[in-house]
């Protein structure tokens, strides 16, 4: 699965320094929600990291969730309760935005192929055409961030905090440029996934948060899912920096759509549940292939398309951000998924760990 992680690590920015962060020593209790080979598969993954790091995650084995969760309290890695902690997601938010798309479709509002230009109250430059499908399956040819970002001047703490609708327009209007032609190939773009999460809004008259609460939140309730953080700040988890210090929390201003929902373990166990129910044309829509990047992956509307140990196609989708890191992994004809969230920050030399354990966690659900 290494060949994966790669592609999808969506808001670094620049490097960060790295200090060496002594190995934690096992005292993970077994309790009854895990095996003992799932147990040392947590621990060998996640002794690496600093001292406050916290992970929940979610097993689901054919439709029955169960949930660990994890703290390094000094040199020790113990177990805990925290499913309904809260998290910072990041990238699993375009999944919300694709499944916000699929429910227009469905609901017969626009189609897949439309161009997102009838839908935009601004020009694209050079007349520049772009379907909600390129949007959602990153084959715009959008580049990974807008030209007017510029990280050399935003706030490292919080670098997309002032990036708002103004800024948006006038970059689609005066200074877009695509890396390829439209539906040529795959290049993960979080400008389009925020540019599909804003349109939808502007679609539905609303604004994001309402729109996701409305649709998505509150039809499988998840409580504690939101984009407004002051909704949860009791029950939020300090993020971590690369060397273990707390940092900021991120804001994605108009780019929401792209990596600005916060959830729970519990929460986002009950919308991969969702994903069981074979009536479900919403969800499965997202699931549904729409592009193939290599050999190894395809992908649907944002879900990822990767196969486990036994052939068997799951869709993925991980997140990152400054303080955070999270994956999360579904099967549905077994009614299986893993979901990991974390305080590990993108920006940590090891993040990788947390996407190798949701995918070796889900290979024993095969077995």
């Amino acid at each position: 699965m290494k060949k994966y992680l790669s592609i999808l690590i969506p808001f670094l920015i620049s490097g960060c320094g790295h200090s060496q962060i002594k190995e934690a020593t096992n005292k993970l209790e077994l309790k009854n929600a895990i095996t003992q080979k799932q147990a040392d598969l947590i621990f060998e993954k996640l002794k690496v990291f600093p001292a406050n790091t916290q992970v929940s995650i979610a097993i689901i084995d054919g439709g029955v969730t169960k949930f660990y969760g994890v703290k390094r309290e000094g040199d020790a890695m113990v177990a805990i309760e925290n499913q309904q902690s809260v998290y910072e997601i990041g990238s699993i938010s375009k999944v919300f935005t694709s499944t916000l798309l699929a429910d227009l479709i469905v609901l017969k509002k626009l189609e897949l192929n439309n161009e997102i230009n009838d839908y935009l109250s601004v020009p694209l430059k050079d007349s520049t055409r772009i379907t909600f499908k390129q949007l959602a399956n990153h084959t715009s040819g959008l580049p990974r961030l807008p030209s007017n970002l510029n990280m050399m001047f935003a706030d490292p703490r919080n670098p997309y905090k002032d990036y708002d609708e103004k800024k948006l327009t006038e970059y689609l209007t005066n200074e877009l440029k695509l890396a390829q032609k439209p539906g040529e190939k795959y290049a993960y773009s979080n400008l389009g996934a925020g540019l599909l999460g804003y349109i939808v809004s502007k679609i539905d008259n609303t604004d994001y948060e309402t729109l996701v609460s409305n649709k998505i939140f509150s039809k499988y309730q998840m409580t504690s899912s939101t984009t407004t953080r002051s909704k949860v700040e009791s029950k939020l988890v300090k993020g971590l920096d690369a060397v273990g210090a707390e940092c900021s929390n991120w804001d994605l201003a108009v780019l929401t759509g792209a990596g600005g929902v916060l959830s729970t373990a519990e929460d986002l166990s009950k919308f991969a549940i969702a994903h069981f129910d074979a009536s479900n044309k919403v969800l499965e829509l997202t699931r549904t292939r729409t592009h193939d990047i290599n050999e190894n992956m395809g992908i649907a509307m944002a879900w990822h398309l990767v196969k486990g140990a036994r052939g068997i196609e799951w869709p993925w989708h991980n997140g990152g951000t400054g303080g955070y890191s999270s994956s999360m992994a579904i099967e549905t004809k077994n009614r299986n998924a893993v979901v990991i969230l974390s305080n590990v920050s993108a920006f940590n030399k090891d993040r990788g760990n947390i996407d190798n354990l949701c995918f070796d966690l889900m290979n024993t659900l095969e077995e």
